[in-house]
């Protein structure tokens, strides 16, 4: 039987682009189009997950000034990038997925399936993805996951650019209808301004209600998720006491925190 080693790419000199010498390696191998996938929001308690994927033309990581991670970046200067990727880029797409996702299947693995999609709807087919960080099972070209992508590959640095400035889009808009809770300035990521809107006002309806921080305030102010929510184990444990005051709307149907403490990404489903 022929060992899995013998259908991995051969190994590539990496020359040139020092910043962005992966890619141009993958591409002088001719394994392109090379396609990068990056998150926004990840680890926010609010708003939309944003995932996008990127295609760049090969030497195009130098041509592109300021590109970088999408989080070295100004806000201003993220725009510049932005605009100028969207001018340059070969393919892309932006996916968003709602909170009301994000609550459902848990974080972990709506960001993977959300990368999933992105990849899918690039019209574009890619001859190699790279990821940053983390493996993703089930993409529909081979890839490889790159320790701090954002910062070594550049079609990774762009998808983290497109998916940073769209999300920031939203969360700006959403403060215009959810103001006390000042989505403009943090952008939904748990801060202590926004810890203090939490406490005085309650999680909104764009709020993840999975997260423990969420759950908690939700439990201080009484109230219930406004959708079928997959607590995790940390919200688990840190609201199981007040949960059990509210009615059976908030009980747990399949199984125990414990028995979900294997797979922490996941939790226990709550309806």
């Amino acid at each position: 039987m022929r060992s899995s080693s013998g259908l991995r790419p051969p190994r590539a000199v990496i020359r040139g682009e020092t910043t962005w010498g992966l890619q141009s390696a993958l591409d002088r191998r001719g394994l392109g189009p090379v396609a990068g996938v990056d998150e926004a929001g990840r680890g926010a308690c609010a708003g939309p997950l944003v995932v996008a994927a990127c295609v760049l033309r090969p030497g195009d990581g130098a041509r592109l000034g300021e590109l970088d991670d999408s989080k070295l970046l100004t806000p201003l200067a993220r725009e510049r990038v932005y605009e100028r990727v969207l001018a340059r880029a070969v393919d892309y797409a932006i996916i968003v997925v709602s909170p009301d996702e994000v609550d459902a299947l848990g974080i972990h693995v709506t960001n993977i399936e959300g990368m999933r999609r992105a990849v899918t709807a690039l019209t574009v087919c890619p001859g190699y993805v790279l990821t940053d960080g983390f493996r993703v099972p089930g993409l529909p070209a081979p890839s490889v996951p790159v320790v701090k992508g954002d910062q070594a590959v550049a079609c990774v640095a762009a998808a983290s650019v497109l998916a940073k400035v769209t999300r920031d889009r939203i969360m700006a808009d959403l403060h215009g209808t959810l103001p006390v809770y000042g989505f403009d300035v943090h952008k939904g990521y748990s801060t202590a301004e926004h810890g203090a809107a939490l406490a005085e006002h309650g999680p909104s309806e764009v709020h993840r209600w999975s997260y423990a921080n969420v759950a908690t305030a939700a439990a201080a102010h009484g109230r219930r998720p406004p959708r079928r929510v997959m607590l995790s184990v940390a919200a688990l444990g840190q609201t199981s006491a007040p949960m059990r005051a509210l009615d059976d709307g908030l009980s747990q149907n399949e199984g125990s925190a414990v028995g979900h403490r294997s797979s922490s990404r996941g939790g226990a489903p709550i309806p």
